[in-house]
Order: C-alpha cells, then sequence, then structure tokens
C-alpha cells in the first residue's frame, strides 16, 4: 500500500516472524479494527465478532502475507470486507427517533423490534486507546457518539467504509482505493456522495463524557440523586425542554417533559427505588440500572446512555438488553437492596 498517513505510521510494525509474535501483533490491532466495526456494524457484538472472523482469516492467509503493505493494512482490508459481508441485505440499524415521531406517554407500548434493528451501545474500553495524543482521543470518542453511528447506518456499505477511513481515520485515498481495490477518482466520488447524506441527517450536539468538567461531574452526580429518589421534579430540571427519551427495544419514544414524568410514574413506576452504577459507552456518561425486585434485591434493568449539550441533558437511552450488555460492560448480575 502506498505511503501511510502519520496516524498510520505509528503503528507499522515488522512481520510476525512466529505463532506467538502473530497473535501478539493481531491482539495489537484489536481495539481499533473493534471501533472500526463498531462504525459499520451498529452492534459492540456484531462487531467483536467480525474482529474474531478478520483474524480467523488472518491466521488461515498468513502464509500469503508477503509484507507488501504493514500488517495492519492488511488487517483492515481483512475486517471491511468481513463488515460489507454481514452487511449485505440486512436493514440500517436505528435509534427509535430515526423510525417513528415523538408520541405520548399513553401511547401504548409497542411490540419490541428485533435486535438487528437498533444502534447498540459499546464499552469506550473496547474501542477508544488507552493511551494516546489527547486530541486523537476525543475524536475517538467523538465518532462512536450513538447519534454519529445512526447517521453513517444511512450509508450504502461502501461508501460507509470510504468515509471512516478518509474523514474519521484519515487514509489518503489512494490508500483507500488501494484496500477496496477500486480507483481513486471512485473513492473520491463514494467520499463526496457519503458526505452529502451526512450533512443531510440532523446530528445533535451532544458533547463526549468529560471526566475533568467539574460542572459535568456536577450534572451527572444531580442526575443520579434525582434518579435514585424518583423525584420527577428535579429530574426533568435537569433535561432540556426537547431531551428525548427512548427505550430500546421499543420504537416508542417521547421528548417533553410533561410526557416523561407522566411514563415515569405510570408504566415506568416500577424503577422507583432504582440504584444507578457509572459506567462509560459511547463516549458518553453511562449507567448500569437496578430496579427493586420481588426477592428484596436489585435487578438489572437498563443501560442508560445519557447525551449532554451545554449543560443540559438532551437525550437518555435505556437499552433493556441487560442479559447481553451488563456482561458486556462488566456489571454486576445483581445488587443487594
Amino acid at each position: 500500500m502506498a505511503e501511510l498517513t502519520a496516524n498510520a505510521k505509528a503503528h507499522d510494525e515488522a512481520p510476525p516472524d512466529g505463532t506467538e509474535e502473530l497473535e501478539l501483533q493481531l491482539e495489537r490491532h484489536r481495539t481499533e479494527l473493534t471501533a472500526f466495526a463498531y462504525r459499520m456494524l451498529g452492534s459492540a457484538f456484531e462487531a467483536e465478532d467480525a474482529v474474531q472472523e478478520s483474524f480467523l482469516r488472518a491466521w488461515k492467509s498468513f502464509d500469503a502475507f508477503e509484507g507488501r503493505s504493514t500488517l495492519r493494512s492488511w488487517l483492515y482490508s481483512i475486517v471491511t470486507n468481513v463488515c460489507l459481508d454481514m452487511l449485505g441485505g440486512k436493514e440500517r440499524r436505528a435509534r427509535p427517533m430515526d423510525l417513528e415521531p415523538a408520541r405520548s406517554a399513553d401511547t401504548p407500548l409497542p411490540d419490541a423490534l428485533p435486535e438487528g434493528r437498533w444502534i447498540l451501545p459499546v464499552p469506550d474500553e473496547r474501542v477508544v486507546p488507552e493511551d494516546g495524543d489527547p486530541a486523537e482521543l476525543v475524536e475517538s470518542r467523538e465518532s462512536i457518539r450513538l447519534a454519529f453511528v445512526a447517521a453513517l447506518q444511512n450509508l450504502p456499505p461502501r461508501q460507509r467504509a470510504v468515509l471512516i477511513l478518509r474523514d474519521v481515520l484519515r487514509w489518503k485515498a489512494s490508500e483507500v482505493a488501494e484496500l477496496l481495490e477500486t480507483s481513486v477518482a471512485s473513492v473520491n466520488s463514494a467520499l463526496q456522495r457519503a458526505r452529502a447524506t451526512l450533512a443531510s441527517v440532523e446530528l445533535d450536539d451532544a458533547r463526549i463524557l468529560q471526566p475533568d468538567d467539574d460542572e459535568q461531574r456536577a450534572l451527572l452526580a444531580r442526575y443520579v440523586d434525582a434518579f435514585e429518589r424518583y423525584d420527577m421534579d428535579a429530574l426533568t430540571s435537569l433535561l432540556r425542554e426537547d431531551a428525548t427519551w427512548s427505550m430500546p427495544p421499543y420504537d416508542l419514544w417521547l421528548q417533553t417533559h410533561d410526557d416523561i414524568r407522566t411514563w415515569c410514574l405510570g408504566p415506568g413506576i416500577a424503577c422507583r427505588g432504582s440504584r444507578l452504577i457509572a459506567t462509560e459507552a459511547n463516549g458518553m456518561p453511562a449507567f448500569g440500572q437496578y430496579k427493586p425486585s420481588e426477592d428484596g434485591s436489585l435487578e438489572p434493568w437498563s443501560l442508560q446512555v445519557l447525551e449532554i449539550a451545554d449543560g443540559e441533558i438532551v437525550g437518555v437511552s435505556f437499552f433493556l438488553d441487560t442479559p447481553h450488555l451488563f456482561p458486556l460492560f462488566g456489571l454486576p448480575a445483581r445488587l443487594d437492596a
């Protein structure tokens, strides 16, 4: 492959000279490959499957790897092809806000939609490097935000790959053309169409988690306090007037303070007495929510992902597939009351 960008050069490596060395080299790339696959697929589970399949293909075909490109470039070529294969014929993943208009709190809860319809959260630790240039780490977190990943799903798979490689990972057009076995003109055309499509999608103005921001920490502390006390006046006072409140796998979502309050004190009343355990998802603050169970303990109910802008909460997504999500995020199976 042509000369790599400065970012890519930092990951160059000599070809592995044995089984153990190959395993080490593959693992060094797991985080960034998982991040790429997550942006492509919109699911942490599918992203990890894609990377595992890519590593298997790399093992099987390593004898044919002649070192004409870096191992990193070769792995990106493999994982891109795996993702394109996985996306063939699938419906795009989305958020509830992408599927239906907001509804009122008295709307009956619809049937749950299949897992494959939803953008699913990903733990930061799976897709963001532990260290690196601070500016690059901020960009990494920005590019895994739920809204951005959902917007990417509006693109055809090859356009999606081109945009991620060019605009997120900063690859040169010639590098992307070689990876996709196409021309530079074709890459540039795909990128132009992808950018035009994204420009037509209204992205929210949420910002990533800022652990050192005293104002944001105080806002999150007030949110936890209000939610655990189940004080709806205090809770909605932290929400922007047009904040979204959604619960995948249901496409029902709410937007007004009155509807959120009515829902929480009506259909959602079983959440009274919940406890929240902090974590991080998609570059955002997140919480494992445990609600009271019949045996007196606290059982998993949702993974909450918060979106914050200008000192207000602009969205809360409650992901209800806790049997799969809580182990992924390393959250306890239950809590004592």
